[in-house]
This record gives structure tokens, sequence and C-alpha cells, in this order.
């Protein structure tokens, strides 16, 4: 059993709702259970800002899958919902980032694990430490480390 960490997100069409069917789509991959779920935050856009802001969340796995399965089966799920790619940042239905996959360290094409960008983000640190407090970045250490360079992004928890 290999322990991951999924970054939840959706600005689009009841983003709330599309994050609570998030993590029920989660719970339904093979080989996989939901262990834990954040509460679900309200952030700014980044990047690209003309657009709505989102509802965020983190849910942990306990998986059985490969990272390269498992990237598949979010996709999947992202693609149930709806999601387009349309240019980097855009406004979106859902988006399913696989942040951390036990302690490896992955680059390759198409998969990139740790997320890259994970410990630049609040909206994906904030949820992140709710429900792992003592969780490492590989290669970067300890994410509460990164959570007080993040502290003029807008994070707001909502339920």
């Amino acid at each position: 059993m290999t322990v991951a960490y999924v970054g939840i997100g959706s600005n689009l069409d009841h983003p709330g709702q599309r994050v609570g069917r998030a993590f029920d789509a989660l719970a339904l991959l093979g080989r996989t259970r939901v262990a834990k779920r954040s509460s679900l935050y309200r952030s700014a856009p980044q990047g690209h800002r003309d657009q709505p802001e989102f509802v965020n969340a983190v849910a942990q796995l306990d998986t059985e899958l490969g990272a390269r399965s498992l990237l598949a089966g979010l996709q999947g799920i992202e693609a149930s919902e709806g999601r387009q790619r349309s240019f980097r940042n855009a406004p979106r239905t859902l988006d399913l980032d696989l942040l951390l996959y036990g302690e490896a360290s992955i680059d390759e094409a198409g998969l990139t694990v740790p997320h890259p960008r994970m410990h630049e983000r609040a909206f994906v640190l904030v949820p992140l430490l709710e429900i792992a407090p003592e969780v490492s970045i590989p290669g970067l250490g300890p994410a509460s480390a990164y959570l007080e360079r993040t502290a003029g992004q807008l994070v707001e928890r909502i339920t």
C-alpha cells in the first residue's frame, strides 16, 4: 500500500458539488481507498486571474495502484466531469493533481511527483496540512516549512 495525496480543485458549474463528487469517485478507484479528506477551501485563482474563485481540497489515498495507473484514474475522473485543457491556468470543471506518491520522486513525460509547484500554493498546503500535519515533500522537507511563504494567498475554509 502506498499513501498518496491528491489535490482537488474546481471553479465552474457548482464547484463545491464537483469537489464532493471527486471524493466519491476517488473512493471508487480500484485497489484504492480514501483514508482522509480535508475540508473545502475557497481560493483566488492564480496565473489567469480573470475567472471565478476555486473550491479546493486534498484527499489522502491508500492505494495499490502504481503512480502512472493512479494518474490515469485521476484523469478519467476529470474527463467524467467534463475537464477541458484549453490553456494553462484556465477555468476548470475539475482538476485532480497527484501531489505526493509515497516517498517517490518521479520525473517522467506526463508525470512529475512531487507536484512541482505544490510547495508554492497555499490552496494545496492548507488542506494538505489539515489532514497530514507532519507530511514531508521528497527533496524539500516538511510541507509546513513552506506555508509561511504563501501567507499572501487567500485561502478560506468553507466547510
